[in-house]
C-alpha cells in the first residue's frame, strides 16, 4: 500500500468537503488503484487527508489525469495557501488499519531514527487494545527520512479523552511512547469524514 498526505490551510472546510464529494462521485471511478481516505479540518483550519493507493505508480498515474489536474486547481482555489504533500510506501496497518465507522480521528506527525522501535511499538496491537479499546484502528505511514504520519480512529471523542485521563499505561510502554511522540505534532480531527472504494 502507498499513502499520500496531504495538508494545507483551510479557511472555507465545508466547500473543500464538497470538492473531495465531487472527487469521490466523479473521478474516483476512473482512479486506477486508489483505495480510500481519511479527511478532516482541525480546529486552527487544516485540512489533511490521508489517501491510499494501492501503489505510487497507481497514485503518480492518478496525478497525471487532466481531470485530476483541473479538479485540484479548484481545490487549490479554497484553499488558504499551497497544499503539502508527503508520499509514504512504507505503510503498516494497525487493527485492520482503520475504520469508517470512527467518531473521532487523530493525526499524529513526529520523526523518529530508529524506525524499527517505532513499528514495534506501533504494531503491539495486543497491548493496544487492552489499554485503549476505544481505539478501532490505526495506520503508519512513514517516508524515507523517518518522518510519519500515524492515523488513529477512536469509537467517539468522548471515549478517547476519557481514557487519556484514566490508568497512565505501564512505564515501559510509556517510554516508547514518550521517545515515538517526542517532537509530534497531533492533528484533532472532530468531524472526520471518509472515502473508500
Amino acid at each position: 500500500m502507498f499513502i499520500q498526505v496531504i495538508q494545507g490551510p483551510c479557511s472555507r472546510p465545508e466547500e473543500a468537503h464538497a470538492l473531495l464529494d465531487e472527487w469521490r462521485r466523479d473521478l474516483a471511478p476512473g482512479a486506477t488503484g486508489w483505495l480510500g481516505g481519511t479527511y478532516g479540518c482541525t480546529d486552527d483550519g487544516q485540512l489533511i487527508g490521508v489517501v491510499r493507493f494501492a501503489s505510487r505508480e497507481e497514485a503518480a498515474a492518478n496525478s497525471a489525469r487532466p481531470e485530476q489536474g483541473a479538479w485540484a486547481d479548484r481545490l487549490n482555489a479554497v484553499l488558504d495557501g499551497p497544499l503539502e504533500f508527503h508520499d509514504c510506501d512504507d505503510v503498516t496497518l494497525m487493527l485492520d488499519g482503520g475504520s469508517d465507522q470512527a467518531g473521532f480521528v487523530q493525526i499524529i506527525r513526529g520523526r523518529v531514527d530508529d524506525l524499527a522501535r517505532l513499528k514495534a511499538m506501533m504494531t503491539d496491537t495486543r497491548a493496544m487494545h487492552e489499554m485503549r479499546p476505544d481505539i478501532i484502528g490505526a495506520s503508519l505511514a512513514i517516508e524515507p527520512d523517518g518522518t510519519f504520519t500515524e492515523t488513529v480512529a477512536f469509537t467517539s471523542e468522548s471515549e478517547a479523552r476519557e481514557y487519556e485521563k484514566s490508568a497512565p499505561p505501564p512505564a515501559e510502554v510509556q517510554q516508547e511512547l514518550d521517545y515515538a511522540f517526542a517532537s509530534a505534532t497531533f492533528y484533532d480531527l472532530h468531524q472526520p469524514w471518509f472515502e473508500s472504494r
